[in-house]
């Protein structure tokens, strides 16, 4: 059974997840092969103030 993971931020509503999961089970089934029901997705919601890029918070204002 593969498992898809996606980190992102908080904010995707549920309808965008819903997409994501379609589209992502697709692309794995015409890649990899399997069935629609063997492809689990597992959306994981991060908080700004948890999620950092180049050293800095993503939820610290942009140095000017």
């Amino acid at each position: 059974m593969p498992m898809i993971r996606v980190e992102l931020m908080k904010g995707r509503t549920v309808e965008q997840k819903r997409e994501c999961a379609k589209a992502l089970t697709d692309a794995f089934l015409a890649t990899c092969g399997g069935t629609p029901q063997s492809v689990h997705v597992v959306f994981v919601d991060v908080e700004k103030h948890d999620w950092a890029v180049g050293g800095r918070l993503v939820a610290d204002p942009k140095p000017e």
